[in-house]
């Protein structure tokens, strides 16, 4: 009895045909050999696997047209230059200014990403510190993360800056004040409008700035943010001056 003789050329089909694929799929194209021998003749062709869907996908390197951040989609799939969630976790965050935080790290990996960076902690990959409430994930390297946390903290200060610089005898604690008593002035569409303005100000780390300063939860942020930034905000009805209910003033008896 011959020995089936697998080769790579049917899953460079695949791969051409369907961009990112399963490893069932995988296994029908091969004609389901064991699955050692999809992988080794995966590795021939140098693969990747998805940091997202538990890596449940699969592409080829070649394929794959990656950002500047070195992150790659496909049909809502993601993968990355870096390998898999802990590796690119701790590429990211080792590589940028002032650091991230999980909430941070999260939109920009479109993942959760609380345990990878846990992990990566715990075996000392990376850093961490509490500031303003919320933990910040710097690199390994002490040096770099130094830089990181001055350039993080002198983020911090901006969001009050504005004000300051406007009236040069505004002390920050008296900025933060008026922010927060603007911001308890509007409504709950505003106040999400308003803190996404807010972070867009900042740039990157501004929604976890806004999120600590205002008190309220990064999402509603990053929401508030993405909604300006596609223009698709609903201002709802506005009621007509002389509008609404009647009045329910009794009406005077005529003498």
């Amino acid at each position: 009895m011959r020995t089936p003789k697998f080769t790579t050329q049917a899953l460079r089909q695949l791969f051409r045909e369907k961009r990112i694929v399963t490893l069932e799929q995988l296994r029908d194209a091969l004609g389901d050999p064991a699955r050692s021998t999809v992988f080794r003749k995966l590795g021939e062709l140098e693969y990747l696997s998805s940091y997202s869907h538990r890596g449940k996908y699969y592409t080829l390197r070649s394929i794959a047209r990656f950002s500047a951040q070195g992150l790659w989609s496909c049909h809502a799939v993601w993968f990355s230059r870096f390998g898999n969630l802990l590796e690119t976790a701790e590429a990211l965050v080792g590589s940028s200014r002032m650091g991230f935080t999980a909430a941070e790290l999260r939109a920009v990996l479109h993942v959760k990403t609380k345990h990878a960076l846990a992990q990566l902690v715990g075996s000392d990959r990376l850093g961490r510190e509490s500031i303003d409430s919320v933990y910040v994930y710097f690199s390994a390297d002490r040096k770099v993360a130094r830089r990181q946390r001055e350039k993080r903290l002198t983020q911090a200060e901006r969001s009050s800056a504005a004000l300051i610089v406007a009236n040069p005898d505004l002390a920050t604690e008296e900025a933060k004040a008026m922010i927060l008593l603007f911001y308890s002035l509007l409504d709950e569409k505003q106040r999400r409008l308003y803190a996404g303005l807010e972070s867009l100000k900042l740039g990157h780390g501004g929604d976890s700035h806004i999120a600590s300063l205002l008190e309220i939860d990064p999402h509603t942020v990053a929401r508030g943010r993405q909604e300006l930034l596609s223009g698709e905000v609903d201002p709802g009805r506005v009621r007509a001056k002389g509008g609404g209910r009647p009045s329910q003033e009794k009406k005077r008896r005529k003498s």
